[in-house]
């Protein structure tokens, strides 16, 4: 009879144990999905394929302001946003020691290509099979629309989320205080 306590005892602590953990992985994922917050350093250990063809990565990048804004052609908030994103952004800073991406969610490249001609950007699209690059950044099961500002340094310097125009000229803010 004494063993039912010490067994009761021992799953307590192990389902505690487990929720601990399920608690702190949580914690690390923001309520945007998130996994990085602004001010640490971005991930840098991976590959940039362009539609194009060329190739890049963010040490390569260091010295630049960096955005990653991460689409796909499927994504109505994403057209939305990449109007505002190549006049306000890219047209605005490309000369200005800046570098706008977008990052594309799990797509062809042929889908790719036609995706920067249908929207009519200028700005380069980069390829993101499996969503390797957005889960350095963000929950694999979040969504995209979402726009990651890095400094010359390789800090992140904001996160978007979304559309929102007024937090889009938040961050056009940080951008030029950056440059």
């Amino acid at each position: 009879m004494k063993k039912l306590p010490a067994f009761t005892a021992a799953l307590t602590l192990c389902a505690s144990a487990l929720f601990a953990q399920e608690s702190a992985d949580q914690a690390a994922i923001d309520t945007r999905g998130y996994i990085v917050k602004t001010g640490d350093k971005a991930p840098a250990d991976f590959q940039l394929v362009y539609a194009d063809g060329r190739k890049t990565t963010l040490r390569e990048l260091q010295g630049k302001v960096v955005v990653l804004q991460f689409t796909a052609s499927w994504c109505k908030v994403c057209r939305e946003e990449m109007p505002h994103l190549e006049k306000d952004v890219w047209q605005a800073y490309k000369d200005k020691n800046l570098v706008l991406i977008g990052v594309d969610r799990d797509e062809p490249l042929e889908k790719v290509q036609q995706f920067q001609q249908d929207m009519s950007i200028t700005y380069p699209l980069a390829l993101d099979p499996g969503a390797d690059i957005f889960g350095r950044f963000a929950d694999k099961k979040a969504g995209v629309t979402r726009n990651v500002v890095i400094d010359k340094q390789g800090n992140i310097a904001f996160l978007t989320r979304l559309y929102d125009p007024a937090e889009f000229k938040e961050m056009v803010k940080v951008i030029e205080g950056l440059l």
